[in-house]
């Protein structure tokens, strides 16, 4: 027999991001617990809105399994003394238990050893006893960001515990938690559901009770209520909302009963940066701008509201008049800040910390155009970029002293821009100002210019030179300073973007700004933990690790060369031909000995020796200009060729001939074979 298992814990509202994790938290700790509670049990679903977080069980057994299990305790020769009284170990192993020594059986375990074993069997419960603590303990067991505790008790949740329900079948489950004992009634909307609690008479009619309550309370299904809604809106006004999946994700849990509505706000405001219209209806507001056919921003957005769906008019007027305020206050902090310099605001971040260690951000301005000036003539910049971006070093910090970034600091470089053109920077200096904070994260654009590149790599490396040189790098759980993703974005820029640096060069030319602060290994430090980063992105985009390991372990400091590398000796493996040749190469490397040299006697050599020596000297002049003009998928091509050579040397001799002279030459002759690959990969570090 079996029933359904209803659990809603009635809440103040829950914040957004950590309802989702609550609710992915409780199905998987449901499972676990019915699990280990021997209740069986169908499907498990877990669902949550601003009020309320839900656990739905189908089938669940009404009576635990019976348990018959054995407990292996202290071996045979240690539970009696020599008169055959039971231990110390014996007797507390049977207390832990719950069982009598006496009961307790000498058995053999799958070693072959003798061991007292205890014999436990439970028959199984009614799961209405069970279920009590069951979910008292998912409830306690919630990990919340931030969580709170009331009244005298010790249970602690985010928001104050207003009600449970807890049903299994028609039956009430009297659940304990948070100075409350769970009924079978539930509470609505806070605004549209009715005054008095709902009773539900049995787990399956929880759906018909949210009906009457107004409230729905499956996240998937809000959203798709929504979506529906901003559709319709679109529809109705010949108008395309923008809608951002992590803003659109947030309004999913801020209503319970949705209902979206289009409002108005004064078409002066479109003065204002595109950017910062958005941002104030996104960020701060929730609501989702408009765009016209063309995909120009509109005095239009989209409210999804929480309220009486017969009172929209009245609810949307009320959002009319909050972005009206929002949407002023920004338009004045811009128009202050156009009329401010720059320059000015240059000369400002001097009062603004940096690191408390590094100065400030000032400080931080003067190392990177030194650093991007170093970093334009490594990559061979032509003198246009490399002004372009030491005009944009300077000015790229600026804006933070502006009033609309500290109003909407995620606008930080892009406002920047704004005011950099309307102080008659040149388009290519205000694009890199924008550009210096890309990528942001693994997988985010990077900066489509030379000059933005520039920017954004010395000021993601100054800032990781500057944080070992103090001695606070990242460790295996903290990365306070984001120098992980720093890292990641400066070699995306070098293998994606087309930026030509080393990194020794790079980390070199970031630490000169250290100078007296770095200490002894920060170089080499910064190099490894970069290196790293490098090794993991590779992994990531597919290669093997052992390929990795091979390329990285040849000239690591260039990630351009080192990506190119790897996918020719990638390809390489992935042909029946490729496979074997590294097969034997890997086997001459491994025999290969540098103390013999690698000038070998021909008068030595019989004919599958000398066929492999004249391969061998006839590929190596090319292979090496291969390499070194890094045409590696045609090196690659044209060691695939030495296969026939190789195979035959190794099937025809034995390298470790009893004649030492002989056995020297043919080892001189495998040193050369594996120079082949030298400035290539190790085969060593390859697998099989």
């Amino acid at each position: 027999m079996s029933r359904e298992l209803l659990f809603e814990i009635g809440v103040e509202e829950i914040p957004s991001a950590a309802l989702y994790d609550a609710i992915a938290q409780l199905k998987a700790s449901a499972e676990r617990a019915l699990r280990e509670a021997r209740l069986g049990f169908g499907e498990v679903e877990t669902f949550g809105s601003p009020r309320r977080l839900v656990l739905r069980v189908k089938g669940l057994a009404e009576v635990q399994a019976d348990e018959n299990r054995r407990v292996k305790g202290p071996a045979a020769r240690a539970a009696f003394d020599a008169d055959g009284a039971p231990t110390k170990a014996l007797e507390g192993f049977a207390r832990g238990k719950g069982v009598e020594v006496a009961s307790l059986v000498r058995d053999t375990d799958e070693s072959g050893g003798e061991y007292m074993f205890a014999v436990i069997e439970n028959t199984g419960a009614p799961a209405a006893e069970v279920l009590p603590a069951t979910l008292a303990s998912l409830a306690q067991g919630l990990a919340w960001p931030k969580s709170q505790r009331w009244g005298s008790g010790s249970d602690r949740f985010i928001r104050p515990v207003r009600w449970m329900l807890a049903l299994l079948g028609g039956d009430v489950v009297p659940v304990s938690f948070a100075g409350l004992v769970a009924g079978g009634s539930t509470r609505g909307h806070r605004f549209l559901g009715p005054v008095d609690a709902i009773a539900i008479a049995d787990a399956s009619e929880y759906d018909t009770a949210a009906r009457r309550g107004s409230f729905v309370y499956d996240q998937a299904e809000r959203a798709r209520l929504i979506r529906e809604g901003i559709a319709a809106v679109e529809e109705s006004h010949g108008v395309k909302a923008v809608v951002p999946e992590r803003t659109f994700a947030e309004v999913v849990n801020l209503v319970e009963w949705p209902t979206a509505a289009l409002g108005r706000f004064d078409e002066s405001f479109l003065s204002l940066p595109r950017e910062v219209i958005e941002t104030a209806m996104t960020k701060h507001q929730r609501y989702f701008p408009v765009e016209d056919a063309a995909g120009s921003l509109t005095n239009g957005f989209v409210v999804v509201h929480n309220g009486d769906p017969a009172r929209t008019e009245q609810i949307v007027a009320g959002h009319e008049r909050v972005i009206r305020a929002r949407l002023a206050d920004a338009a004045f902090f811009y128009r202050e800040d156009l009329s401010s310099s720059m320059e000015d605001w240059v000369g400002g971040l001097g009062v603004i910390t940096f690191h408390e260690k590094l100065g400030t951000l000032a400080a931080k301005t003067a190392r990177v155009e030194r650093l991007v000036a170093r970093l334009a003539d490594a990559h061979g910049a032509d003198p246009g970029a490399a002004a372009e971006a030491g005009r944009a070093a300077h000015l790229a910090k600026a804006d933070l002293v502006s009033h609309v970034v500290i109003e909407f600091p995620l606008l930080q470089g892009v406002m920047g821009s704004y005011y950099a053109l309307a102080s008659n920077e040149g388009p290519a200096v205000a694009r890199a100002i924008t550009e210096h904070y890309q990528p942001r994260f693994a997988g985010d654009v990077l900066p489509s210019s030379v000059a933005g590149m520039l920017v954004s790599a010395a000021d993601k490396l100054d800032t990781i030179a500057g944080i070992f040189a103090v001695g606070q790098a990242p460790t295996g759980s903290a990365d306070p300073y984001a120098l992980r993703r720093a890292a990641i974005g400066v070699l995306a820029m070098i293998l994606d973007g087309g930026l030509r640096l080393t990194l020794d060069t790079a980390v070199e030319a970031a630490l000169e700004g250290y100078e007296g602060i770095a200490g002894p290994g920060t170089d080499t430090a910064v190099r490894v933990f970069v290196k790293g980063r490098l090794e993991v992105m590779l992994r990531d985009r597919g290669l093997a690790h052992d390929v990795v390991a091979a390329v990285m372990a040849v000239r690591p400091e260039d990630p351009a060369d080192v990506l190119a590398r790897a996918k020719a000796l990638e390809a390489l493996r992935s042909t029946d031909v490729g496979r074997d040749l590294l097969v034997a190469c890997k086997r001459a490397t491994n025999l290969a000995d540098r103390r013999e040299g690698d000038v070998p006697d021909p008068g030595l050599m019989g004919p599958v020796e000398s066929a492999l020596f004249d391969a061998v000297t006839s590929a190596e002049a090319q292979v090496h200009t291969l390499v070194a003009t890094r045409r590696y998928d045609d090196a690659v091509g044209l060691l695939a060729g030495l296969r026939g050579p190789v195979d035959a040397f190794f099937d025809g001799v034995l390298v470790m001939d009893e004649d030492a002279a002989v056995r020297a030459n043919r080892l001189r002759l495998l040193n050369r074979v594996a120079d082949l690959f030298a400035g290539f990969a190790d085969l060593a570090q390859l697998e099989g």
